[in-house]
Parts: C-alpha cells; sequence; structure tokens
C-alpha cells in the first residue's frame, strides 16, 4: 500500500442501521456468515472487486482493501433502531428472505442485536404501526434522543467510528421548500419549532448522525441529506454524506442498460418499467404519498443519460412510466418487468423487454457493506460534504440542484468516479477520464 493520509482502520466501527427488517437482517446474517467463514460476500465491491493502478509497468490490479485502508468485516459493531422489537433473529426468520439453515448458525449473534425506539413518525409510514417507538417532544427532542443512543452504543461497543444508514421504509413525499430546507439554522429553527411538515424522522437521524461524528447514508428515496441545510451541517461537521435510495434491482438495469442505446445511437420512444413486491417495502409503497417519493427518484435515471438536448432526433419526447405494484405472495422475491421502445435506421421501431426476478435484499445487503466502509473511509480521508464517488450504488445520486448542476446516472461514469476516488485515497493518480 502506498503512503496515504487517510487515517487507519482502527478499532471498532459501528454501523448503526435505521429499521431491522428484510434488508438489515439479511446484511447482518451475511456479515456474520461471512466473519465464521459460512458464507461469501457475493456482490460486494469491496470484497471482490479489483481496480487498475499505475500505467505500464507499473500497473496492477489490486482489491479495494489492498489500495486503502478498510475496515475488517472482523472489526463491525451492529446496532439498529426499529418500530418492532423483535431482535434481529426474529426479524430475520420473519422477513423469510433467508433460509432457515443460513440464519441458525449465527442465531446467538443476531438475538443479541435488539433495536432501540424508533424516532417515528405515523404520518410519514401509515402502513407500519410498530409500538417500539421514542416519546418525543419535538423534532428536536426526537433528534437529541438520536444522538444519546449514538454515543451510548458507541460507549457501550467501545467503537472508534460509527456510520448511520438508512434500511428503513420510505417516508411520505417531502417537497424542498428553501424556506425550511436553505439553510441549517432555517432548518434547526423549524426542528426545534416542531415543523412535522417539513422535517421528517429520516431528516433527524441524519442531522444526529452528523453531528455526533458519524458518516450518514440515506438508503431510501426520503428527502433528507439532498436539501441544502443538510449539506452545510455536512459541511460545517466536516462528514460524508451520500446520495440516496439503493440501487439494487430495476434501476441498475436502467442505469446499465441505457447507454447501450446512447452508445449505440439507436432512439428512444418509451421505457415502461413495473415491478411487484411482496416485503413490507411493498406494503408501505403501497400508500400513494410514499410511492410518489420513490417515483421521483426512479423517475429521474433515464433523463440525465438519454438527453434530449444532447440528441434531439434521437430522445425527444420520449414516454417514461414507473410502476410499483403491493404484490404479498412474491415476498421479497421482487420482479422488475421492462418494456422499451426504441426505434432505428430510417425511423423503424424496435423493442426489447427486461424480466430482472431478484431478491431485493439479497441485492442490497452487499451496498450497504460497500456504502459503510467506504463512507467510514471516505470520513478518514477527511473527505466530507457530498461524496458524489459513492453514486453507483445510489438511484439518485446527489447533485447541488440549486446551482444547475446534473446528477451522475450513467452506470459507467460513476464506475469510472468510484474507482477514480479509491486511486486517489490510496496514494495513486486519479487517471480514468469521464467522458
Amino acid at each position: 500500500m502506498k503512503q496515504t493520509n487517510v487515517k487507519p482502520a482502527d478499532g471498532k466501527l459501528g454501523i448503526m442501521i435505521v429499521g431491522n427488517g428484510a434488508v438489515a437482517t439479511t446484511f447482518m446474517t451475511g456479515v456474520f456468515m461471512v466473519r465464521r467463514g459460512l458464507a461469501k460476500p457475493i456482490g460486494s465491491m469491496t470484497q471482490y472487486d479489483k481496480i487498475r493502478v499505475g500505467r505500464g509497468d507499473e500497473k496492477q490490479y489490486l482489491h479495494y482493501g489492498d489500495i486503502v485502508p478498510l475496515a475488517k468485516l472482523d472489526d463491525i459493531v451492529f446496532g439498529t433502531w426499529d418500530v418492532y422489537p423483535q431482535n434481529a433473529y426474529q426479524a430475520a426468520m420473519y422477513a423469510e428472505v433467508l433460509k432457515e439453515k443460513d440464519i441458525e448458525p449465527v442465531k446467538d449473534e443476531l438475538e443479541k442485536v435488539v433495536p432501540m425506539k424508533a424516532a417515528f413518525d405515523h404520518n410519514y409510514a401509515k402502513r407500519l404501526d410498530g409500538d417500539n417507538v421514542k416519546d418525543c417532544k419535538d423534532r428536536w427532542d426526537m433528534m437529541e434522543q438520536i444522538r444519546q443512543d449514538i454515543r451510548d452504543f458507541k460507549q457501550k461497543n467501545g467503537c472508534s467510528r460509527i456510520v448511520v444508514i438508512w434500511a428503513a421504509s420510505t417516508e411520505i413525499y417531502v417537497p424542498v421548500d428553501m424556506n425550511v430546507h436553505g439553510t441549517l439554522a432555517a432548518l434547526e429553527a423549524a426542528m426545534k419549532a416542531d415543523d412535522r411538515e417539513h422535517v421528517a424522522p429520516s431528516m433527524c437521524y441524519a442531522y444526529a448522525a452528523l453531528v455526533e461524528g458519524a458518516p450518514f447514508i440515506m438508503g431510501a428515496p426520503n428527502t433528507t441529506v439532498d436539501i441544502p441545510a443538510m449539506w452545510e451541517l455536512a459541511e460545517k461537521t466536516k462528514m460524508p454524506i451520500a446520495g440516496k435510495d439503493f440501487k439494487t434491482g430495476q434501476t441498475l438495469v436502467k442505469s446499465g442498460f441505457a447507454p447501450i442505446i446512447g452508445t449505440r445511437c439507436l432512439g428512444l420512444s418509451g421505457w415502461f418499467s413495473t415491478n411487484i413486491l411482496g416485503n413490507r417495502d411493498g406494503l408501505v409503497l403501497d400508500e400513494p404519498a410514499n410511492f410518489h417519493t420513490k417515483e421521483v427518484s426512479k423517475l429521474s435515471t433515464l433523463e440525465t443519460i438519454l438527453k434530449p438536448e444532447v440528441q434531439p432526433d434521437l430522445y425527444t419526447d420520449y414516454y417514461h412510466k414507473v410502476r410499483i405494484n403491493y404484490y404479498p405472495p412474491r415476498n421479497d422475491n421482487k420482479e422488475g418487468w421492462d418494456n422499451i421502445d426504441i426505434f432505428g435506421w430510417m425511423g423503424y421501431p424496435m423493442q426489447i423487454k427486461i424480466n430482472f426476478l431478484c431478491r431485493d435484499s439479497i441485492l442490497a445487503a452487499p451496498l450497504l457493506l460497500d456504502l459503510t466502509l467506504l463512507s467510514d473511509l471516505a470520513a478518514r480521508a477527511g473527505r466530507y460534504g457530498t461524496q458524489r464517488f459513492l453514486s453507483f450504488f445510489l438511484k439518485s445520486p446527489m447533485h447541488d440542484y440549486t446551482k444547475g448542476e446534473e446528477a451522475v446516472n450513467n452506470l459507467y461514469q460513476q464506475y469510472t468516479m468510484l474507482k477514480n476516488a479509491i486511486r486517489e485515497m490510496g496514494g495513486y493518480e486519479a487517471d480514468e477520464e469521464i467522458d
């Protein structure tokens, strides 16, 4: 490893997860099983991917952990918050993502993960009805209680660092209101005034994490860290934040396949995406106000890859539709179905159909591992504010829309950004162009 300014990953890393459901328990079970040599962390870039560093005679392909000091899986300690009081073993069994034979060997470790009371507002997720909930005077008190949880967890488990990641449900859509979300002072005033309409519970988690010196990752499409007030807080606390909404199934396909159409200079008439899933995420998204939050996130991908202003003959007026349907028999086994209407030479129409029968939590679990390890790395490297290099893992990469900046959604450009950041933090030249 080259000499870098990145602080070493000494001591324990506490990963505190908001939500103790299917995604969180699949992630934790996998890490525990991998630590015992009983499973492989397949799908995790930090554990498998290799990056070229150097050129010519100096060229070599190395794992991330050989380029930068990543936290070891053995050093991870888990904590969760959830509206339901069941421990991680009970929650993993209830989720029915993993088979019993893949949960039982680590039952003792999972049982020790008992969720803390959640900071919850029923109006933000009307389909959830748990009773393991904090009693908060106002939004400021809600945030202070979360801060106390983080401090207590860190001390009790002897952690040297904490990362907070949201793996809970999608909240109802909160439109950005610059009077509240435009500055940190305005947001703090709204929290103290208990402005429940503009301050979501997720904002209290993000605020608490950043003030406690923990990077924060938003795994749902909630309006949380993608507001100027939070960017200001991330700069002030010198903490990293990432985009939002884990990029697992359909959007991963879209961000990888749309560049094929664009690179080949084929035209697009329409892209219809529909999903069926039956887990708790699907139940919450069955509520129109919650679905709208997800819809905004999923719709943004295509428009930044296939741009009408760049290729008016090919991408003017295409029709883009996204649907999510709650279908209990599927549980966590989501089906993403895409119908793509394209046109080619002389305008002749063609169709592409993609049917991705995926397992939502199986795809999400390695993203949680990568996002937490890389956010912890960024913090130790002194990188703060929006970490654009983490766009690869997220449906909605954060960008400064107040200055007209556009998100990068092209998977291959995102991968280049990721590799360049790892190289840079490892003391190598960030030598790939983002075309």
